[in-house]
């Protein structure tokens, strides 16, 4: 099943940085969310690290939305879906292809959106960064895995890609506070009490959505029209 789902990011990540638009929307989104949150301050004002990390994580998801709504329109643009369907690979692969492409487009955008939260945001990076950057990683793993999943809802007609907004935010409410949490520490310096309480919490998500992922993934990516 990793091999085909190597293949299948191969394939994926190939496609999207050919074409380039999807990986460009999505970041001008992130950028644009930064920005305009950055023309709240004053002068010379530092917002705080926590807000600035919460800025950081709903630019994340925002582009992450639209990098899964790219990936799977590419089986849609000219009807592939049903051949990976029909083909002797578990489906569970296609899942794990997609998450993974999700996850490397998601790292890009993430490497433009760290130094665009510390210049528009007034923030520095402090001696916790490994942390922050440990927390970053296991935040994606379960936003990728869900999206990954939930994507498969936009496949099908355009008006559905809404859907994908609209389920996946309020599933991903607690991995992102934990992501925000502790991952305000990398700005701010300071450890959040409980923090081994959140890693908890996002490992727990992160092992939940990717049992589900695995075992209806089929269901939701072979539905009928």
């Amino acid at each position: 099943m990793l091999k085909y789902a190597a293949t299948i990011a191969a394939k994926d990540l190939r496609l999207v940085l050919a074409r380039g638009t999807g990986l460009i929307q999505a970041l001008l989104l992130g950028l644009l969310l930064i920005f305009v949150f950055s023309l709240s301050q004053q002068v010379g004002e530092v917002m705080a690290p926590q807000a600035a990390a919460s800025i950081f994580w709903l630019a994340s998801a925002f582009c992450q939305v639209l990098i899964f709504n790219t990936l799977f329109s590419i089986e849609e643009q000219n009807g592939a879906r049903f051949g990976l369907l029909l083909s002797p690979m578990p489906v569970q692969s296609v899942w794990l292809g997609k998450a993974l492409a999700g996850l490397i487009l998601l790292l890009c955008a993430q490497l433009v959106f760290v130094p665009a939260t510390i210049v528009f945001l007034g923030q520095s990076v402090s001696e916790h960064w490994a942390t922050g950057l440990a927390v970053l990683l296991l935040t994606d793993i379960g936003v990728v895995m869900l999206g990954s999943l939930l994507g498969a809802l936009s496949q099908g007609q355009a008006a559905r890609e809404s859907l994908l907004s609209i389920i996946l935010f309020p599933l991903l409410i607690p991995v992102l506070l934990a992501g925000i949490r502790i991952g305000a520490a990398a700005f701010s310096g300071d450890i959040p009490e409980g923090a081994s309480n959140w890693l908890g919490l996002a490992a727990a998500f992160d092992a939940l959505f990717g049992a589900t992922g695995l075992l209806l993934f089929g269901f939701v990516y072979s539905g009928e029209e």
